[in-house]
């Protein structure tokens, strides 16, 4: 299920790790250090490993007040461990957590076979599900910045060392030789995808200019984002009932209630412990996030467990810095529920959430309308004056692309008729001297 081997490698000697090979028998493990929530741990766990195209055999749960720093789960939890991993006949032992290297590796040479971290899991569905040259690029340098931490010695290969003719000394060891091969294909990498950011934001900056407002799904993975996308914009997005089943941002165009139209982005799902690395490689990505005017906040109205998952989901949405864009929380899948279609409006900010069916249809024109009350509530048009030496901030009024008319007063000051979203506005006080009050056209 999973390969280790450096991009450009064309023999097994330069593979990263002398272990265990994989395979789609899996044995799931979990440590329970706070006696609650194990069962939903552990299914999410086998949604994950299902996920990836494993087969799982059994689960196996280990209590502990902290992990043990050399195997995890405790030295006398591994021998019942390596019992169970026998009588399966496992390929495969996936631990829901993050391991540190050398707890992998002394976990593979006491069970003999290969164990694979919640971080690996993950990432390794995320290989199998890129589809764009972009997702591609993101998927393979988070896989790569994972792996320069697997880099630890313990493996006999990684100690020889490679020398020659021409070399100075007695040459390098595999383990220098795998360190640099990683560290110029990251480099690699982290350039081409600036250039695709670069792109992304070209775009970005296209929308304003034709005052096309962007609304973004975020949500849980497997909340029915896809579901609901295609269902607003007739598209035919790929989606499933399994966790990460799309991983590509899509966008498409959407006339909501008013007439008005906005852009539409499907964007990657959020699970609890979303490995650092893939927050960083998907950075382009999520940006479409915080760059949009509205947040859809898809929930799945029939999780039990939906409380932990919005939770996790606000704290994902902070991290990459879209904690403060206007959002609704749709509450999809009321199909599975008792629940009819409906909304929930607060007296000072409007409608907060929506209950629909992405499956169904039922409740699309609820939200089409919520869509277009907010977008409209997020813009604001004006006057405003500056100063002549203030051409910094005319200039990125014009890069937002929200400057309808400009003229020059007898004092000298410069007047800019603008239209543009609140956040915006509120950036050019907040970062760049705006001091200036907005007067009503």
């Amino acid at each position: 299920m999973v390969t280790r081997e450096l991009p450009g490698a064309a023999t097994s000697e330069l593979s990263l790790f002398d272990r265990p090979e994989g395979g789609e028998r899996a044995l799931l493990v979990h440590l329970d250090t706070e006696r609650s929530g194990v069962a939903d741990a552990l299914d999410e766990l086998h949604a994950l490993a299902e996920s990836a195209g494993a087969e799982v055999i059994d689960s196996f749960v280990s209590r502990r007040t902290s992990p043990d720093p050399r195997y995890y789960i405790g030295s006398g939890k591994v021998e019942e461990l390596a019992a169970l991993v026998a009588a399966g006949d496992a390929d495969l032992v996936l631990v829901n957590h993050a391991l540190s290297p050398s707890q992998e590796r002394n976990l593979e040479q006491q069970l003999g076979c290969r164990v694979l971290d919640r971080t690996g899991l993950i990432l390794d569905i995320f290989a199998q599900r890129a589809r764009t040259h972009e997702g591609k690029l993101q998927v393979e340098l988070a896989q790569l910045r994972h792996m320069a931490t697997r880099l630890v010695r313990g493996w006999s290969h990684l100690e020889r060392q490679k020398g020659g003719i021409g070399q100075r000394g007695p040459g390098e060891t595999q383990l220098e030789m795998d360190r640099r091969m990683l560290g110029v294909r990251i480099k690699q990498l982290e350039k081409r995808l600036a250039r695709v950011r670069q792109q992304r934001e070209q775009g970005r900056q296209s929308r304003r200019k034709q005052e096309v407002p962007t609304v973004s799904l975020v949500g849980y993975t497997n909340a029915g984002k896809s579901t609901l996308f295609n269902r607003l914009t007739e598209a035919s997005v790929y989606a499933d009932d399994r966790l990460f089943a799309t991983l590509d941002t899509t966008l498409r165009r959407v006339h909501v209630a008013s007439g008005d139209t906005v852009i539409l982005a499907d964007t990657v799902g959020f699970i609890r412990e979303l490995p650092h690395q893939l927050v960083a490689a998907f950075r382009s990505t999520l940006e479409e996030a915080t760059e949009s005017q509205l947040l859809l906040h898809v929930i799945d109205a029939g999780e039990d467990n939906r409380e932990a998952s919005i939770t996790e989901v606000e704290s994902v949405l902070e991290s990459i810095g879209a904690a403060e864009i206007p959002r609704i929380r749709v509450y999809n899948k009321v199909d599975r529920t008792s629940r009819e279609p409906g909304v929930s409006v607060d007296p000072e900010t409007g409608i907060t959430d929506v209950w629909v069916s992405a499956h169904d249809g039922r409740g699309m024109d609820l939200l089409l309308s919520a869509i277009a009350d907010s977008v409209a509530a997020e813009r604001v048009r004006g006057r405003i004056c500056l100063d002549p030496a203030q051409g910094r901030l005319r200039s990125r009024f014009f890069d937002l692309g929200e400057v309808l008319g400009e003229d020059w007063t007898e004092s000298g000051e410069l007047v800019l008729e603008v239209e543009l979203r609140r956040r915006d506005l509120d950036r050019l006080y907040e970062k760049e001297g705006l001091t200036a009050p907005l007067q009503a056209v």
